[in-house]
């Protein structure tokens, strides 16, 4: 991969891309006092709205504000498409994966994926083995990172599958924009996103056989990262958002305590992860699931939204094979590349990875939300000698890559507009079809020279345009 930054606003020679044109006519003709009011204004409505991220571990409080970033990230609609067919494509042959893991196994015994690279990982369920699912889908809801090289291209960084969460910070960016900027709308023709909620819901719904099924979002509560967005998508699709404490399961059925008694619950897009689920099957410390769940899901009286042992397609160590589920299910070539991808577990290939490590990133096959990487060209020696003997340890818990050239898109900073990295991930929703809202959320590294994006890291989000060409 060649180290050259692709800029989504400019080509090579400096001139505005075509889908960007209406745009930076607009940026040169408004004052930039505007500009500056209309951000504190968006800041402002943000911090009313309650729009934040917590995290973990920070000894200065956990509630953020998510910084929002005023310059779009645009896509022309003809590029979009080849995205949406390749994130279609993607999350097919994952589902097509999970079921045929949990069933006869085909996969394993073509021995294009190892059986210890799936049955060993600790996503694995093995009380999902047999069980039967509604239309074969058990990632319903599905995020796809995506990145471009210095060329363009479009490269898959990474499938999340178990509780991808930021779809409320797309979805309030793009209010956010047509509140400050409706001019900008009128102007061009921007693909819609605000139908989500609805898509969302229907997708619930037709994970279910039952005609009308009562649809629940089951959060673990006001201390978690995502729990603004859990509030909201419930609140957008006119479901109730409960926690673990709020149902309860009877003869093998899910209920909902209400305060005229209980309710029977269908489907349950949970937004906790397998081992909280169920304190009788999985973590018996958990305080945060309801006992019995497991029981009544397996007797198909209830949807688990996405479903249990997803994990174990979305792991970083099964990434590389994703291309080659997309060959054997689909009978397809993946129309999204994966970035090249080297696996410590296996020796010849560590050598490589230790031999390498000031020009790689290395991450851990389970680690999430940026934390527990390292990115070599941007750690001090030291780092990178603890890094080493953290891989040396535990081998096969590490993946390596090459340092992408993440594009860049012009973004609002302390001294004016300067490019930062940015990348996006696409939401895939499987029910009676398959289907992607156009864009997706844009994350931006907002420190100069950084290639982390997640919000957990001091990461800020765009809103994200397709643009009818």
């Amino acid at each position: 991969m060649i180290r050259t930054y692709f800029d989504e606003m400019y080509d090579a020679g400096g001139q505005v891309r075509p889908h960007y044109r209406e745009f930076a006519r607009w940026l040169a003709e408004t004052p930039d006092e505007l500009l500056a009011q209309r951000r504190r204004e968006a800041d402002l409505l943000f911090h009313r709205a309650g729009i934040t991220f917590t995290l973990y571990g920070d000894e200065q409080g956990t509630e953020r504000l998510i910084p929002f970033d005023t310059i779009p990230r645009s896509i022309p609609a003809s590029e979009w498409r080849v995205v949406e067919r390749g994130c279609i494509q993607r999350v097919k042959a994952l589902n097509m994966f999970l079921a045929d893991l949990y069933h006869e196994q085909r996969i394993i015994k073509a021995g294009i994926i190892p059986a210890e690279q799936v049955l060993a990982n600790e996503q694995y369920q093995l009380a999902m083995q047999g069980l039967d699912l509604h239309r074969d889908i058990y990632s319903h809801i599905s995020g796809v990172d995506l990145v471009r090289d210095g060329d363009g291209t479009y490269y898959v960084l990474e499938d999340n599958l178990r509780t991808p969460s930021g779809v409320s910070y797309m979805l309030e960016d793009r209010k956010m924009m047509m509140r400050l900027f409706p001019e900008l709308f009128a102007a061009q023709r921007i693909a819609p996103i605000d139908h989500y909620p609805n898509l969302l819901l229907d997708t619930l719904k037709s994970s279910s056989p039952l005609d009308n099924p009562s649809v629940v979002v089951l959060t673990p509560g006001r201390f978690n990262s995502a729990f603004f967005e859990h509030a909201f998508l419930a609140r957008e699709m006119g479901v109730e958002l409960v926690e673990g404490a709020d149902l309860f399961v009877r003869d093998d059925k899910v209920f909902m305590r209400t305060t005229d008694g209980p309710k029977a619950v269908d489907v349950i897009y949970r937004r906790l992860d397998d081992a909280f689920l169920d304190p009788l099957a999985f973590n018996p410390d958990s305080m945060l699931g309801v006992p019995g769940l497991l029981s009544s899901y397996r007797s198909g009286n209830v949807v688990l939204a996405n479903a249990i042992g997803t994990g174990v397609a979305d792991d970083k160590s099964v990434y590389p094979f994703v291309t080659d589920m997309i060959r054997f299910y689909l009978d397809e070539e993946p129309i999204l590349k994966n970035v090249p991808t080297w696996q410590c577990r296996n020796p010849s290939e560590l050598s490589h990875v230790l031999a390498n490590l000031p020009e790689l990133v290395v991450k851990e096959t389970q680690g999430s939300g940026g934390y527990g990487m390292l990115v070599g060209p941007a750690a001090t020696a030291a780092e990178i000698e603890s890094f080493r003997e953290r891989i040396k340890a535990k081998p096969h818990a590490y993946i390596a890559q090459p340092t992408l050239s993440l594009s860049t898109c012009p973004t609002f900073v302390e001294n004016g507009i300067a490019p930062r990295h940015i990348d996006l991930r696409p939401f895939v929703l499987s029910g009676r079809e398959t289907r992607v809202v156009p864009g997706g959320l844009t994350r931006v590294a907002l420190r100069e020279g950084s290639l982390v994006v997640n919000s957990s890291q001091g990461g800020g989000t765009k809103d994200t345009w397709v643009v009818e060409d």
